[in-house]
């Protein structure tokens, strides 16, 4: 994570030129791991900085904070969210690095959310406070060769009830921004100083139009991420037309081939949804169709984020 050079530059710059937001003010950082944007608001003038680690790695969080100089404004806590109390009332900001892939899977939404809840002040700001799924759609015929079509003949052999199952495992990989087709489409905005836990999961439509006569295998999620009480708006994207992250894309294979022509639609919509079993899964209903000069597709597939 620390390597990933884009989420913690963006971290680093929202604190370290918004010092206004945190000077004085009591900050709880939520699944803290090394303890690094600890270290980066006691560094800004936090008054002081609880860092909750329920992992192993808080031990070796405190090690650092303390190698550091930072023990007297730093306090790291090891347990989950949940289950333990912090020594002070109520806090003034909370951060947290809690997006997962595809934003939502295996992500630490809920726990932020419960910290809100319980410990933040009325006027408090949550650090980032919006964040946003968008999609869009590619040509990937070589790896969709490679990844899917590849089951129907092993060696000389039918695996293809592999290949069904394949097809539902969203693939998290970098998307080269020249397979892109349509336009991006705004799926779901979420406001984290607001929301409630339910907001999580959603249904949204979109319509995606074609900017060139091309093939579309695949539909693709991104998100972005956004600090909008800084002096000045901040955030990045984890898109293909942006720098790379660890989250890279979310690749959902399609069953049909879309023959697109420039200016054609695909329309539909996306369901997203907790895993009943597992919340920190997700279960993905998507609905397309077109209807175009050389497709007529109307189809409905399910993904699992597992």
């Amino acid at each position: 994570m620390l390597k990933d050079v884009v989420r913690t530059k963006t971290y680093q710059n929202v604190i370290y030129q918004n010092k206004f937001l945190l000077k004085d003010k009591i900050v709880l950082d939520v699944g803290a791991g090394t303890g690094i944007l600890s270290l980066f608001c006691a560094k800004a003038g936090a008054k002081h900085v609880y860092a909750v680690e329920c992992s192993h790695m808080a031990n070796t969080a405190k090690e650092i904070v303390e190698a550091n100089g930072y023990s007297n404004v730093v306090t790291v806590l090891k347990g989950k969210i949940e289950e333990l109390e912090l020594p002070v009332p109520k806090v003034d900001i909370i951060i947290s690095e809690w997006m997962g892939y595809f934003l939502l899977f295996e992500n630490m939404l809920n726990t932020v959310l419960y910290a809100r809840d319980k410990w933040l002040v009325d006027d408090g700001l949550v650090l980032p406070d919006k964040a946003s799924l968008y999609l869009t759609a590619i040509e990937d015929a070589e790896y969709k060769e490679d990844k899917i079509e590849f089951w129907n003949n092993v060696y000389g052999f039918d695996m293809s009830c592999i290949k069904r199952q394949a097809m539902t495992e969203p693939l998290v990989d970098t998307v080269d921004q020249n397979q892109i087709v349509t336009n991006c489409q705004l799926l779901k905005t979420m406001d984290i100083s607001k929301m409630g836990p339910g907001d999580a999961s959603f249904t949204a439509p979109f319509k995606l139009v074609a900017e060139r006569d091309d093939y579309i295998h695949a539909l693709v999620a991104y998100f972005d991420v956004s600090f909008t009480k800084c002096h000045k708006l901040q955030g990045f994207s984890t898109g293909p037309r942006s720098r790379a992250t660890h989250w890279k894309q979310t690749v959902l294979y399609l069953e049909d081939v879309l023959t697109v022509c420039e200016g054609e639609t695909v329309t539909g919509n996306m369901t997203v949804s907790q895993n009943k079993k597992n919340p920190r899964d997700v279960d993905i209903t998507l609905k397309y169709s077109i209807n175009g000069r050389r497709s007529v597709v109307s189809r409905v597939q399910n993904y699992k984020m597992r």
